[in-house]
């Protein structure tokens, strides 16, 4: 494999490095507990510190057999793998036919799902879990939730109807997607109101969803296998639905405090989590502003140790600046490679800004200016809430400028390692661990299947009539790019990084279930021999792909094996 040079970023790494806080020597009171606490800015489990790699399967739960899941658990601990995030919520607003469902949310009114095909079935996943020494994020909720268009006239799939619009994928059933379990957008549209972050102000919403918080809390107090409560997947202000002009950073850090202060109430023993998508806002109001401790006596450093500085907040000033820094890095070895885009004009032999590029005030992007309605650095100061948590999606979400003067993968790369150094900063000033909860790169082979997480639509299946001829990275530039992710991971000092997501074959299939037969060995009807005894059907499947599944990538794996060596001894 040929990894990433590490010169454009060996300065960055070292920096976040030096400015990461200094472990506690005190160790948490509930330290030597079998239960994940913190201590400081790490984690501790039975009186030892834990960083991991970890991997998602929100689908797990909906598996056709225990032999599966156990199965799936199994592969996953192989690899040194030491967390699973899931799916601990599964919405539906009509009872289905067939597979699994936790809640049902009509018309106002919910109802649990406590039998084998509702939260026992989470429950099997837990006690698995536990046997083969994994922890378990239980993320409570999505953000997202879109619905197909309503006038499909294909019969519905397990109850549920897709889009019937060439690239939908509208033979997917119900759970394939991440974005099909219900969530935010289902409660919304179930109590008759309009917007996005109703879900958030709405008192009936909210003692529903604390409802359904307890039900799923309360039955896992005494489980050492979970990790934490996740709070929600990626919850902002907008989703398919859209947001009320008064949402703003306040109102999800004021709904996160809400939740946390009430599973905590019930739960003494787990961690909580939010499980935002990481956006910063340097500049937004703080509910949650940080005061720092008085700073101890300054002491000379040991002979030979260089003296480390104290995490501050990312400021703008910050960001652009390292922004210019790269850029800078990035044309001089453009230069000498002698391939050098210039992007001014040329004045007596030199090139120089152009007016309009001169005038233009620099902007941070979407991540860093609160128009999502997320401030993570305010979010991970709450009290209840134990780690910093973010997402690196770049197929969905831009986390920096384009340089012209690398591959456009190499600036994926890039932007997305300065995203991973800016959050472990954050993390650092606030005093807390930081885990990276999700991140995935879409390759071209993947492409047919990539579903974004805020749609029903493959905008590059085959069918798909606008779809491009090459979407994608290559698998090799997505295995350098993990490579480089994970890495600056643990070089920066983060405590956890889990990604986004596992695939797993030879899964039991059943028509109309999340795991539909693909492939069937069918029944032979009529025997070629007298005598001959007709094959039984078997059907195979695999695990939910939309766009990310690693299923049949044993680079992807052997890179998560790897990681797992090395951030187990950072």
């Amino acid at each position: 494999m040929n990894f990433l040079p590490w010169v454009s970023l060996f300065f960055s790494i070292l920096w976040a490095s030096t400015v990461a806080a200094i472990p506690s020597q005190t160790t948490d009171k509930r330290a030597s507990s079998p239960f994940v606490s913190t201590s400081g800015p790490g984690f501790v489990v039975n009186g030892s510190s834990l960083k991991y790699i970890g991997t998602n399967a929100y689908w797990l739960p909906t598996l056709n057999t225990n032999a599966d899941i156990w199965n799936t658990l199994s592969n996953i601990s192989a690899l040194g793998i030491k967390v699973v995030r899931l799916w601990a919520f599964n919405d539906v607003s009509t009872i289905p036919v067939n597979g699994t469902w936790f809640q049902l949310i009509q018309n106002g009114t919910v109802t649990v799902n406590n039998g084998p095909n509702g939260l026992q079935k989470l429950d099997t996943v837990i006690q698995m879990a536990e046997q083969h020494g994994l922890y378990v994020i239980l993320s409570l909720t999505n953000n997202w939730y879109p619905l197909p268009l309503l006038n499909s006239t294909v019969p519905p799939v397990n109850s549920t109807a897709f889009d019937v619009t060439p690239g939908t994928n509208n033979t997917l059933p119900r759970n394939y997607l991440s974005n099909n379990y219900g969530g935010m957008d289902l409660y919304v549209r179930q109590f008759g109101l309009q917007t996005h972050d109703q879900f958030y102000t709405n008192p009936s919403i909210l003692a529903s969803f604390m409802n359904y918080t307890t039900q799923v809390v309360s039955r896992y107090v005494n489980s050492p296998s979970v990790f934490s409560y996740e709070l929600a997947n990626d919850p902002r202000c907008n989703s398919t639905l859209g947001a009320s002009p008064t949402c703003t950073t306040e109102t999800i850090t004021t709904w996160h405090a809400t939740v946390a202060s009430h599973i905590r109430s019930i739960d003494p023993n787990h961690l909580i989590s939010s499980g935002v998508g990481g956006y910063l806002c340097p500049t937004c109001p703080k509910l949650y502003p940080l005061t720092p401790a008085p700073a101890p006596p300054a002491t000379s450093p040991a002979p030979g140790k260089k003296k480390r500085s104290q995490a501050q907040p990312v400021t703008k000033e910050q960001i652009l600046r390292e922004r210019s820094e790269r850029r800078r890095r990035n044309r001089e070895a453009a230069k000498r490679a002698g391939t050098l885009v210039e992007d001014g004009v040329r004045v007596r032999g030199r090139w120089v800004s152009t007016a309009t590029k001169r005038q233009q005030t620099p902007t941070l992007g979407s991540v860093y200016d609160g128009s999502y309605g997320v401030d993570s650095q305010d979010i991970s100061n709450i009290p209840d809430i134990g780690f910093s948590s973010f997402q690196l999606f770049p197929d969905q979400q831009s986390y920096g400028p384009v340089d012209p003067n690398v591959a456009p993968w190499q600036s994926i790369e890039q932007n997305g390692a300065q995203w991973i150094i800016t959050q472990a900063q954050t993390a650092s000033a606030v005093g807390k661990p930081s885990i990276l909860t999700g991140f995935g790169l879409v390759t071209q082979s993947n492409a047919p299947s990539f579903v974004p997480f805020n749609s029903t639509v493959a905008p590059f299946a085959a069918d798909n009539p606008n779809a491009s001829t090459t979407y994608g990275v290559t698998s090799q530039q997505q295995a350098d790019t993990y490579t480089s992710w994970l890495n600056t991971g643990i070089a920066a000092g983060l405590n956890g990084i889990i990604q986004y997501q596992w695939g797993q074959s030879n899964l039991t299939a059943e028509p109309g279930t999340t795991v539909s037969p693909p492939t069937t060995t069918g029944e032979t009807s009529t025997p070629s021999s007298p005598g001959q005894v007709p094959t039984p059907q078997q059907t195979t499947g695999q695990s939910p792909n939309d766009g990310y599944s690693s299923t049949g990538s044993t680079t992807v794996q052997q890179i998560l094996g790897n990681a797992s060596q090395s951030i187990a001894a950072n």
